[in-house]
């Protein structure tokens, strides 16, 4: 009787829960579950909060700074309100927060996590049992629902949202695309091979060309111009001043002439396009890009496969920062949340100098593309290692 009233009353309903538990042990397991629900639910709100708090305050300072930047080509080019809204800012804003997004996940990060350990609710959680390891489930359930969207995002959705950027620029921001390379060579079927000593992209004109087919290590046919020009109402090349010379088994042949317009395998468009077009490629469109431009011997080739596993490295680079913010933040220090931050911050800009190091030595080197773009996560990935068994316990 004295147990019922006791525990009739709402001002001991506590104090009935507790003894719930004491008096059968298999319910301390049923609140372990519970408390840790509700402590990774708390973490995901946390991160997923900030992440997106912070992404929308840093484009937003981006936007400023990118419409000051361009209010004088607006102005002079005039391009409609409607096209610099939604042709524009509204591709740009994404391409923009997808292609910095790990870094805007360490930063979230390293705010929330420091706001926590400066209240002492990390010692709290790692003083209840709950392991460091069991802490940072949450950390990375999130991390991998960001890493899986970018990923997406990097291969199929941001390179369609660039094709109407990377247009608006090209109409009202850029300067017509002037080709300076020298000593242009491509191969633009098996066993044919061409060659300009330059090309001038707005006149749609090359060089001192020529052209060579070769069969079973003997060239058949060579032909060199002065100058090869595109005829753009016939749809043909023309050549100035041109000779060629052909073997037909063990006959020559040599023809020279002023002026001959003829069909190549080849159009004035590849040689009047930027290195960034590949951005507008999905991944499967630009895999097939890359093989046809290793068949033609582009030089290029090194900025297509970057721009290829950057895709995916960038995403992966969330889990890494990930682990190491939670690692570093963790721990309560007497700098609080400014110490925290400071060292995310040089961290941060660590991993971007790394990352163009690296890509520079694909780029301009031998380093291979696949294997540059993986160099900083491979050794951020230890680093976090290092950080994640100094943690607090």
């Amino acid at each position: 009787m004295f147990w019922n009233y006791f525990f009739s009353n709402k001002e001991y309903s506590a104090l009935r829960f507790y003894f719930r538990i004491f008096r059968n042990p298999d319910n301390y397991r049923d609140v372990f579950r519970r408390s840790m629900k509700k402590l990774d639910i708390y973490i995901i709100k946390k991160f997923l909060g900030t992440f997106f708090l912070s992404i929308v305050l840093i484009l937003m300072i981006v936007v400023v700074f990118d419409i000051s930047e361009r209010m004088e080509d607006f102005i002079d080019k005039k391009p409609p309100l409607r096209e610099i809204i939604f042709d524009y800012y509204l591709n740009f804003i994404p391409f923009f927060a997808n292609l910095f997004s790990p870094l805007f996940t360490f930063i979230a990060v390293i705010y929330f996590t420091s706001r926590m350990a400066y209240r002492s609710e990390i010692i709290a959680i790692l003083g209840s049992g709950v392991s460091f390891r069991r802490l940072l489930f949450p950390y990375m359930l999130s991390a991998t629902v960001l890493a899986v969207a970018s990923l997406y995002l990097n291969h199929f959705v941001i390179p369609q949202s660039n094709k109407k950027r990377l247009a608006f620029e090209e109409i009202y921001l850029r300067d017509r695309y002037y080709n300076n390379d020298k000593n242009i060579h491509r191969q633009i079927e098996p066993g044919t091979f061409i060659y300009f000593n330059s090309y001038n992209s707005l006149m749609n004109t090359g060089y001192q060309f020529s052209l060579e087919k070769i069969h079973d290590g003997m060239r058949n046919y060579y032909l060199k111009s002065d100058f090869i020009k595109w005829d753009s109402i016939k749809n043909k090349w023309s050549i100035e001043n041109y000779f060629i010379r052909k073997i037909e088994g063990m006959n020559e042949v040599m023809i020279s002439g002023t002026k001959l317009d003829t069909v190549f395998n080849f159009q004035p468009a590849e040689f009047g396009k930027r290195e960034n077009r590949t951005e507008a490629m999905q991944t499967p469109e630009l895999s097939r890009f890359i093989a046809d431009e290793k068949e033609r011997g582009s030089y290029l080739i090194p900025f297509y496969e970057v721009e290829k596993y950057r895709r995916t490295a960038f995403p992966f680079a969330t889990f890494v920062l990930t682990l190491i913010g939670a690692s570093v933040a963790s721990r309560k220090v007497r700098g609080g949340i400014g110490w925290h931050i400071g060292l995310g911050l040089m961290i941060s800009f660590s991993y971007i100098l790394f990352m163009q190091v690296s890509t520079t030595f694909a780029t301009y080197g031998s380093l291979p593309a696949s294997i540059a773009v993986w160099i900083p996560n491979v050794i951020f990935s230890v680093l976090a290692l290092f950080m994640l068994r100094a943690a607090p316990k």
